[in-house]
């Protein structure tokens, strides 16, 4: 049973941060989560979706290592990709800093991306804490394409907050909405 936590509409944000103890976010409260995206569009043109993890601290820099892959499309259909793109540096190997979930997004009217961030067991402080997403979205270079990105967060104290943002400047508007799995 999928069950609604809390809702956020983005207004040219810095960020959107879910922390435990607020607006009705309890990590604690079930063992999976799901943050769905609909529809996320930056201010900038050429743009990365971000997210990080806290640990317990004030700042969003729990170490996490992670793998990245995409598949991509150009509108005009005269190329495609598909691959690995760690080599370019979408990957962490026990990093810190913020994981890559979309690259490239464009800021015309009819660009976004849309999506899914898995978080499983967050509240455990034995094991690390995996997570899985995937996003499809509207590139700036009139590319269709889509993320794959997948690792955990190399911490056994329990993540009590999730952050998502652009790697430049603003979200714009689209909404990210916290279920808890029963």
């Amino acid at each position: 049973v999928w069950n609604l936590i809390k809702t956020y509409t983005a207004s040219s944000d810095a960020d959107l941060s879910f922390v435990d103890g607020t607006d009705g976010v309890d990590f604690t409260a079930y063992d999976e989560f799901v943050f769905k995206f609909i529809n996320i569009h930056p201010e900038t043109d050429q743009v990365s979706l971000m997210v990080n993890f806290r640990d317990g601290g004030s700042s969003y820099d729990a170490s996490k290592t992670t793998t990245t892959f995409r598949s991509g499309h150009n509108e005009g259909d005269s190329a495609t990709q598909l691959g690995y793109v760690g080599d370019e540096g979408y990957d962490l190997a026990n990093g810190t800093g913020d994981q890559y979930l979309f690259e490239g997004l464009g800021n015309d009217n009819d660009q976004s991306c849309s999506g899914y961030l898995h978080l499983f067991s967050p509240s455990d402080t034995t094991f690390v804490k995996h997570f899985i997403s995937n996003f499809q979205g509207y590139r700036y270079n009139e590319y269709t394409a889509n993320w794959y990105v997948a690792g955990y967060c190399n911490v056994t104290a329990a993540i009590d907050g999730v952050q998502f943002k652009m790697d430049s400047d603003n979200i714009d508007a689209g909404t990210i909405s916290l279920y808890g799995i029963s």
